[in-house]
């Protein structure tokens, strides 16, 4: 599938199954100012709730962020906007069951690790380095005696 017609499924799967509407009620509700971003995501710009502490998050196909637009679209951030449009993918293929699944993943790597998205399978896949996490951590001392 061309990345042109990939943006176009995404943005209509998210629609269509309700997180890009979740996206926009979090957003409206905490008065962040909505702008069109690319690629057909959405970016909310000005979060100030403390949680989560990450400068972006996605819901569906919005991209909320504590900074602004043009931060997150400048040049020297495409790598970031390039993971939360990854995330934005697995909102189109999973839905709201990204939510359970996305928390199941991010304890478990926590469990594993002290970190919330090492060893978490979605952000592996939407790029470790590019979201900001370090790629590896060992694994915590009693479960590298499992691995032996």
């Amino acid at each position: 599938m061309s990345p042109r017609r990939w943006h176009v499924t995404r943005t209509v799967l998210t629609a269509a199954n309700g997180t890009t509407g979740a996206g926009l009620l979090l957003a409206l509700a905490t008065r962040t100012r909505i702008r069109r971003g690319r690629d057909g995501v959405l970016i909310a710009e000005g979060w100030r709730l403390p949680m989560p502490p990450a400068s972006c998050f996605t819901v569906g196909s919005v991209i909320i962020t504590r900074r602004s637009a043009e931060w997150l679209l400048a040049g020297e951030r495409a790598a970031l906007l390039a993971h939360e449009s990854r995330h934005a993918g697995q909102y189109a293929v999973l839905g709201p069951l990204f939510w359970p699944a996305y928390w199941v993943a991010c304890g478990w790597s926590y469990v594993a690790t002290g970190s919330f998205g090492v060893r978490n399978w979605f952000e592996r896949h939407a790029g470790l380095r590019d979201g900001g996490y370090p790629e590896d951590l060992p694994l915590r001392p009693w479960l590298q005696r499992f691995r032996r």
